[in-house]
């Protein structure tokens, strides 16, 4: 049985290297090329498709081969599908990720591949010294609980002997022919369900494990690589937890997605325990086409629009097609996970993102020095208790602040508020609905969201020109 089974991971994790045709279309450098093919050799079985043409040099590959495999990973992360080697595509390949293979668009992996039992034992066999034993003991429980709290399956520690889930720290070779490959890359693996090393799951000891948000957060990555040790594969929804690339979320505010709970129960069906305290429906990763989508904020950075829902934002940079959705905390980990209102400062250039009475200043993918801090620095009442919309306008260097059916104006100039504020939105924008959700600024135009729709308003001629919907923004 577990020869069988090792074939069939060998298929799982098969890498084939592959030599043809010249790359004269990619333009990338040598490093760039060599992290490209050990990635699609890795995570998408990249084969060699010429008709037997071949080359020593490593510069040499099949180009149609190389294409389509470039195309099905941008396709699995929701890129352009353009099959070069694009900016967007190499920020991907050069996260650290989960070491399995983003073997399909499914739950599963194929055959249905799943313990035929309800109860499953694990074994911690060593420990990092990155944290203390008791820390990780902790995160293995609790990374084996979030799966267990929503199905029928209970888990049992031993301490001898061999579990269905063997757990252990290793570097480089380690003992199952798929080495890590050092710090900032592969963190870790798992293997499906099977006898003998079926379900195993190994932690690259080359990074540095923790229990918080710098490193790598050992119950976060260890929930993600349970999952495969239960069966399931790698999801294409980016709010998943069992997406393959890390980010670091709130380990005491976290949950499973809708996503990742779909699959699991799909495998091993729902909890049976009647629990006197239901537990809150699993978020839900938002679709660009739903006719009731509305904005949290809207932002623009350095060229890019920026259209924040939940924990999400949709980056749309002038040159692409496409909006691309991503994690608020994949870019910003320092920052909530959900914000109420963003604004460019052209004039600082950073970006302000605001939630609850905070706000926080970003330059790029870093928070700055000193964040964050209290939006009575503006000016605006202890009263207000949240933000609605902020929008930065240019040409005067004011940001106006809209909280409920008033707004404020602040100068950013002189750093004050201007007198005499607040006022009625509606009084002063006529057209315009009494609270709005989100506004930027653009050429002398304020675009204003409110549910579902966009109120296109002419800043000098004070009235709407045009209401459309907001799907139109992220590619609907």
């Amino acid at each position: 049985m577990k020869h069988l089974y090792l074939s069939v991971l060998m298929v799982l994790f098969s890498v084939t290297l592959s030599s043809a045709v010249p790359l004269s279309e990619i333009e990338k450098n040598e490093e760039d090329w060599q992290l490209a093919q050990t990635y699609l050799n890795r995570f998408y079985k990249l084969k060699d498709s010429s008709a037997g043409f071949a080359s020593k040099n490593r510069n040499y590959v099949s180009k149609s081969s190389l294409s389509n495999k470039i195309k099905k990973m941008q396709e699995f992360f929701g890129l352009e599908i353009t099959g070069n080697l694009d900016s967007a595509t190499m920020g991907i390949m050069e996260k650290p990720r989960c070491g399995v293979p983003d073997v399909a668009e499914y739950n599963h992996f194929p055959g249905t591949i799943k313990w035929k039992k309800d109860k499953i034992t694990y074994r911690i066999l060593n420990y990092t010294p990155d944290i203390s034993s008791t820390d990780v003991d902790t995160a293995i429980w609790r990374a084996l609980k979030i799966w267990s709290d929503i199905t029928p399956l209970k888990f049992t520690r031993i301490f001898e002997g061999e579990a269905d889930i063997m757990i252990s720290f290793g570097a480089r070779e380690h003992g199952d022919n798929y080495p890590f490959d050092g710090a900032n890359g592969l963190l870790a693996h798992a293997f499906p369900p099977a006898a003998g090393i079926g379900g195993d799951t190994h932690f690259d000891e080359d990074e540095t494990w923790t229990m918080g948000s710098n490193g790598y957060n050992l119950f976060l990555v260890a929930a993600h690589e349970f999952g495969h040790a239960l069966g399931l594969a790698h999801s294409r929804d980016p709010g998943a937890l069992m997406f393959p690339t890390y980010t670091f979320a709130s380990v005491n505010e976290f949950r499973l997605s809708q996503d990742d709970v779909s699959g699991i129960q799909a495998l091993y069906g729902a909890s049976n325990e009647i629990k006197p305290n239901p537990r809150p429906q699993p978020p839900k990763t938002p679709e660009k086409c739903d006719p009731y989508l509305s904005f949290d904020a809207v932002a623009g950075l350095r060229g890019e629009m920026l259209f924040f829902k939940d924990r999400f934002f949709w980056r749309r940079h002038p040159q692409m097609p496409e909006a691309q959705l991503t994690l608020i905390n994949s870019f910003w980990p320092k920052i909530p996970a959900k914000i109420d209102a963003a604004y460019e400062n052209f004039e600082r250039d950073f970006l302000v993102v605001i939630q609850g009475n905070k706000y926080w200043a970003v330059n790029g993918y870093d928070v700055m020095p000193g964040y964050p801090k209290n939006i009575r620095r503006f000016g605006i009442p202890s009263s207000v208790r949240k933000i609605d919309a902020a929008v930065h306008i240019r040409t005067t260097s004011k940001t106006l602040f809209f909280a409920g059916d008033q707004y404020w104006s602040f100068d950013e100039t002189k750093r004050a508020m201007d007198e005499g504020y607040p006022h009625l939105i509606t009084d002063d924008w006529p057209g315009i609905p009494a609270r709005v959700d989100a506004a930027f600024e653009q050429h002398g135009y304020i675009y204003f969201f409110r549910g579902p729709a966009q109120f296109l308003y002419n800043i000098r001629e004070q009235r709407v020109l045009q209401i459309d919907r907001i799907n139109q923004w992220v590619g609907c």
